[in-house]
């Protein structure tokens, strides 16, 4: 087991691509992964993640599965091992390693426990806080909510918090925090043999929009970067339009829209921060050189971008669909460190873990390792990336529950989950079709199962707001990119169990 690297899993939520010092952001600032992707890892600049909300993001980036393989397409389906579905944690404990999980689900069914799939679920004791000398305060998502005003005004559906300021003379110390602490100290107090797979599934910087000082007021409102905006939205999904609509946000001056947005990159630079804390505890261990650190999120953010705030399941915009990747492989693995240019996915995040960690994960996956892409900057990989959500006419079980929005007809995501159960919106359309992306270095098309598709030269416009699907100069581009998906879907669209059966019974 000492040959084996630890596994570190730095898993941020909701976190934006773009938003990364060292890939060219002008207002954000994250010292701390800028310094990793200089010296001691790879930063992919194009990773994409297989769906663009969490849960079916989650089970396909832990397992190596597209959504569609199992029909991991919703917020409340998740991997169960009842079903003989696996995942990343469960392998590595399978093979020696102890595995500490702290942090959101969102991954496995509740019901079920998490015994199967780590030694340790951390969940913070009235001790620890003791300990820590610090009081919880609510996440983002809880406690007084009067932030939003009044239903029918326009901050009501922002998810815009602003400041957030604990009581008199105390730091804040929110549920990330938390864990970030729980994890310090689970490091410092290991003395075990095994080599540690450590799980870090933060809450940031998922709205609503709000971060205490001094991250708060870290970003210079000055350099926030414009916005991207339509200057059509008929030939875009009929849902983007409707939950424009139920936010009520496109009156909002620029300069409200720049001080949401600095307060989601000062967000980014708060994780940065406790990023830069994991990663002096591993040093003050002795484990950091041994370790293979994983840093990435579970999918993107408008931010603002379209006059829309949080995200959608069915569209695919890279402000949703592309996130920060960084990988810092364990010292025995030759690697240059630096920016990397090709297209990558987050299957391919389990396959590298199995390839680095020397384990047979016992079944069958679409991961490709970057391990030989850590180690030569010129290495090819992938020609073209992947991510689908949405459901069919009838497939009532594929819905997101109203329940998800904070309970009532009022709650946060209601914009978008009122259109999402929705089997018929305006025009006839169902507002959450199912669609599936297919992304080159040069072009983005988007089928859809009951509107138009998309396409996009993120050449000429990289934020992807004029749809060529009808522009007669692409029609070949299309007919290519529809055969590269339907590729896609004929070898992806199964796995076949490792193990085999009998035809008759055993005598």
């Amino acid at each position: 087991m000492a040959d084996r690297p630890h596994i570190i899993i730095f898993n941020p939520d909701q976190w934006r691509g773009d938003a990364l010092g060292h890939v060219g952001h002008p207002a954000v600032q994250t010292p701390n992964l800028d310094l990793l992707a200089a010296t001691d890892a790879v930063s992919f600049r194009h990773a994409f993640v297989q769906a663009t909300v969490c849960t079916p993001s989650r089970c396909s980036f832990m397992t190596g599965w597209y959504p569609h393989v199992r029909g991991h397409r919703t917020m409340h389906h998740m991997l169960n091992p009842v079903l003989d579905e696996t995942n990343v944690l469960q392998v590595l404990r399978n093979n020696g390693y102890t595995v500490w999980w702290g942090g959101k689900n969102d991954l496995v069914p509740g019901q079920l426990g998490f015994e199967d799939h780590c030694d340790v679920y951390f969940r913070p004791k009235p001790e620890d806080y003791e300990r820590w000398g610090v009081t919880p305060q609510a996440g983002n998502h809880g406690g007084d909510l009067s932030w939003r005003g009044e239903p029918g005004g326009d901050n009501y559906y922002s998810f815009f918090k602003g400041k957030l300021e604990a009581p008199s003379g105390q730091p804040w110390f929110d549920g990330d925090w938390a864990m970030v602490h729980g994890a310090i100290d689970f490091l410092r107090a290991y003395q075990g043999d095994a080599p540690l797979c450590l799980f870090l599934p933060l809450g940031y910087p998922h709205p609503p929009y709000c971060v205490e000082e001094p991250w708060y007021s870290l970003t210079e409102r000055g350099d926030v970067p414009a916005r991207h905006v339509y200057e059509t939205w008929d030939d875009k999904p009929a849902l983007l339009s409707a939950i424009r609509d139920g936010q009520g946000l496109t009156a909002w001056t620029e300069s409200r829209w720049r001080e949401l947005r600095a307060t989601y990159y000062g967000m980014c630079a708060r994780v940065d921060h406790q990023f830069g804390m994991l990663t002096a505890a591993l040093k003050e261990a002795g484990l950091y050189d041994s370790s293979a650190v994983f840093v990435f999120s579970d999918h993107g953010d408008f931010t603002g971008d379209y006059s829309l705030v949080e995200k959608t399941q069915n569209t695919f915009q890279d402000c949703l669909s592309r996130v920060p990747f960084l990988v810092k492989p364990p010292e025995d693995v030759a690697f240059v460190p630096g920016v990397r240019d090709q297209l990558v996915e987050l299957v391919d995040f389990p396959a590298t873990v199995y390839d680095l960690a020397g384990v047979d994960c016992g079944y069958w996956h679409f991961g490709r390792s970057l391990r030989a892409l850590l180690g030569n900057p010129d290495t090819n990989h992938r020609d073209a990336v992947f991510t689908e959500g949405g459901r069919l006419h009838a497939e009532t079980q594929a819905n997101e529950h109203e329940s998800l929005s904070a309970g009532t007809s009022l709650g946060l995501y209601s914009p978008r989950i009122k259109q999402q159960v929705k089997e018929v919106g305006e025009g006839g359309a169902l507002p959450h079709t199912k669609a599936a992306m297919c992304r080159t270095e040069r072009f983005k098309y988007v089928r859809r199962a009951y509107e138009s598709d998309e396409l996009y030269d993120l050449v000429n416009d990289p934020g992807e707001t004029r749809n060529l699907i009808g522009n007669r100069t692409h029609r070949g581009d299309v007919v290519e990119l529809k055969e590269r998906l339907l590729t896609w879907y004929m070898a992806t669209c199964d796995v076949v169990p490792m193990g085999t059966d009998q035809r008759g019974f055993a005598r």
